[in-house]
């Protein structure tokens, strides 16, 4: 591989040519490859003038990067809720949030599905207020012919190991369309630093490397394939799972295209099923045990027991099943036998 040989291990040709190649399929003018996706949000955020004091409207329904990199510019996450069937954002709730200090609305594309842009777009629009989108989990999701990341003013995704487009480390991606912020993303990521080692603002170091890039960069021409399968399998286990029980099955919005990253099942009797689904060989996952407002390391941000009655009440409810392309149709039809045998006992 040409970068073992060029001497430029870190933001070179391979990381520009995956920039360019990463920001055309989301639909985006420009790329900017980071260390992380966390990381990807904390610029992101930096760029556009976030910080202490500054309210940044969310949801606690998330991984918790998306609140540390909130923390970690400054800012303060307002929470809002989200709908009990695509558990994002329920946008309905987001005008009453904002206050004078909002400073920033930050959708999560989670479990692979894209938030319902149209409305926050409007409202970002009518209020002046940039929207950065959370990309992590949803790289090749689309709502309404257009792939998520390529909305907001900037869209962060992340790259770790066990995304859809997952590296062989760790890694991290803003997309733009706005030149102005390209050039300050590039300098905050590289200590601030524009041209010949003068630094024309305080930076961070935060940098993709050529041998993710190129990895990343080959993954990329099958990152569509993979995202078919993941729809192959999301379509079996809703056939094979309808009408199993107490059980409520993904839900897929009129004009997105869900990719798929987890397939999420909401039951009242989650544990139990966990842990009958063990005893079967098949390891799932909840995603996430506790919601973050009601973290220990988050309860100085004020909010008690209730206050957000729909991210709550998943966290009770919500199981992963198994999600990956190189699941067999056998092994999927296991899962799906052994969810109904428990339903049926």
């Amino acid at each position: 591989m040409r970068f073992f040989t060029s001497g430029r291990l870190i933001l070179g040709d391979c990381v520009a040519g995956f920039e360019k190649n990463f920001a055309g399929y989301c639909g985006a003018v420009f790329g900017v490859g980071v260390n992380s996706g966390t990381d990807a949000l904390f610029l992101a955020l930096k760029a556009l003038e976030i910080g202490p004091g500054y309210e940044v409207i969310t949801v606690s329904n998330t991984a918790i990067p998306t609140v540390a990199a909130i923390r970690a510019a400054g800012g303060v996450p307002v929470f809002v809720d989200v709908e009990p069937d695509t558990f994002l954002m329920d946008v309905t709730q987001v005008e009453a949030a904002i206050s004078p200090r909002t400073r920033c609305i930050l959708p999560v594309h989670l479990c692979g599905q894209a938030v319902d842009m149209a409305p926050l777009l409007a409202i970002a629009h009518d209020r002046g207020i940039p929207l950065v989108e959370d990309c992590a989990q949803a790289a090749g999701a689309i709502y309404h012919g257009r792939k998520v990341g390529s909305f907001g003013t900037i869209g962060a995704f992340s790259f770790y190991p066990t995304k859809v487009l997952g590296a062989f480390g760790d890694g991290g991606m803003m997309v733009t369309s706005d030149a102005a912020l390209d050039r300050r993303l590039r300098r905050l990521r590289f200590y601030g630093i524009d041209d010949n080692y003068h630094a024309e603002e305080e930076g961070y170091n935060s940098r993709l490397d050529e041998i993710q890039a190129a990895l990343l960069d080959a993954r990329l021409t099958n990152l569509d394939r993979e995202v078919d399968r993941r729809r192959e399998i999301a379509a079996a286990y809703d056939a094979g799972l309808s009408g199993a029980g107490d059980i409520g099955l993904p839900a897929e919005r009129e004009g997105r295209r869900h990719q798929y990253y987890l397939y999420t099942i909401r039951t009242s009797r989650r544990d139990a099923l966990k842990a009958y689904l063990a005893d079967c060989g098949i390891e799932t996952r909840i995603n996430y045990p506790t919601p973050i407002h009601l973290m220990r390391g988050y309860r100085f941000l004020g909010y008690a027991q209730g206050s957000l009655p729909v991210t709550e009440r998943l966290s009770v409810e919500i199981l992963s099943l198994p999600m990956y392309p190189q699941l067999t149709d056998a092994e999927v039809a296991r899962v799906v036998a052994a969810v109904r045998s428990f339903f049926n006992a």
